[in-house]
């Protein structure tokens, strides 16, 4: 969402709460979102949880570009779209150029809900330095495999920077899942058990917002390893370790190796039946502010994503992504809430321990209750959808540099 050279605001635990015991509705609506999408409860027993993960190496989030609006946001791959799609007339173009303008007129100067991606942008006679597609492109590669060809339409080649492009766009302001971060920086209790359920037994990367306070900054996450010392019966130290895909400063048809590594260091409370209740961070720690994961994009305008660009098809978009990547790695990406043209066969699924995502819509459990100050649900989707801006007091920060890995050119 914003440069490469400014792209982790991580803050020092020392700085702000410590925290507790989970909020009551918080761990309610994960349990409930849990069992809605996997048909399985949340495991909450320490000893019942992997204590690494990752997903399969063609299942690794592609580096990709942010988008920043600054730099004029996707209209380079909407142009092409245009052209294909809306007879040249720049439709596409011109609702991207008018959303970009408009960044600086959301928010408020403060109080109200502070949940969402966008939920603590203040007011300013331009959009943030550091505003831009962090989000969709996160959502666009926990979702998709990365384009590997070019495509034709109506005479306009599509190259798979093109598509990346697009797919950013198309998640700009599509449905979310929430998974944890009602506090000013995520509860360690709610950190590890989400970690540990989605990507450790669900095999699922996850999104991550990553600054406290104003700036909204994501990335996708798809390893963690933590190491575990008792401290006593009810508690115990841990040390862990997350792996995440960077964004690079331009879009690559072939995005380059390019990740990080964040640590946090917590204890977490036990109750007696050894199931996670709590948790409190170390001075020497890194926090974020939430974790989410990406549904079914919504065409722009419609309920669900009415601030999504309606010049832009999100069938035609998703059917030139298909093309561009062989049939049998689109065969193995197992995804909740998958379109009915990705769904997998059922037999085919990959089963994360105890747990299957759930494979028809109209199966789906109920929506779980939405918890106080989180994003509100869009129709019957457990989604925190929310994009309501609202300006918390924000968390004082410590810029960090986690280790990076990289052949970015």
């Amino acid at each position: 969402m914003i440069s490469s050279v400014l792209c982790v605001v991580l803050a020092v635990s020392g700085q702000t709460a410590r925290y507790g015991e989970i909020r009551k509705d918080e761990i309610e609506y994960q349990q409930e979102a849990f069992k809605a999408w996997w048909g399985s409860d949340l495991v909450r027993k320490l000893d019942d949880l992997p204590t690494e993960s990752i997903v399969p190496e063609y299942r690794v989030p592609y580096a990709g570009h942010d988008y920043p609006d600054h730099s004029g946001g996707t209209v380079a791959a909407l142009a092409k779209y245009d052209r294909a799609f809306n007879a040249g007339q720049q439709s596409a173009v011109a609702f991207e150029r008018s959303d970009i303008s408009g960044h600086g007129r959301y928010g408020s100067s403060g109080g109200g809900t502070r949940r969402g991606l966008f939920g603590r942008i203040r007011r300013s006679s331009g959009p943030p330095s550091w505003y831009g597609h962090c989000n969709g492109w996160t959502a666009a590669t926990i979702r998709h495999a990365e384009p590997q060809n070019n495509v034709v339409r109506n005479g306009v080649t599509f190259t798979p920077a093109d598509i990346k492009g697009m797919l950013a766009e198309i998640y700009m302001y599509s449905p979310t899942e929430f998974l944890g971060g009602l506090d000013n920086a995520i509860n360690p209790a709610t950190l590890h058990l989400v970690l540990c359920n989605w990507l450790g037994r669900g095999s699922h990367p996850v999104g991550m917002e990553t600054a406290l306070g104003e700036v909204v900054i994501n990335f996708p996450v798809y390893s963690y390893k933590v190491a575990i010392e008792k401290l006593s019966d009810k508690q115990y130290d841990c040390r862990m370790s997350i792996r995440y895909a960077m964004n690079t400063p331009r879009e690559y048809d072939k995005g380059p190796k390019f990740n990080r590594t964040l640590a946090f260091h917590y204890a977490l409370d036990l109750d007696d039946e050894g199931n996670i209740t709590g948790g409190r961070y170390y001075g020497d720690t890194n926090q974020i502010d939430m974790l989410w994961t990406p549904l079914k994009p919504v065409q722009g305008g419609e309920k669900g994503n009415e601030r999504g660009n309606p010049y832009l098809n999100v069938k035609e978009v998703l059917a030139i992504w298909r093309e561009s990547v062989p049939e049998e790695i689109r065969k193995q990406w197992l995804n909740i809430d998958p379109t009915d043209e990705d769904r997998l066969p059922e037999a085919d699924e990959a089963k994360p321990a105890e747990a299957t995502a759930s494979a028809d819509p109209a199966a789906t459990p109920a929506t779980p209750a939405v918890p106080a100050e989180a994003p509100a649900t869009a129709g019957t989707t457990p989604a925190p959808a929310a994009t309501t801006p609202a300006t918390p007091a924000p968390a004082a920060t410590t810029p960090a540099t986690p280790a990076a890995e990289s052949d970015l050119p």
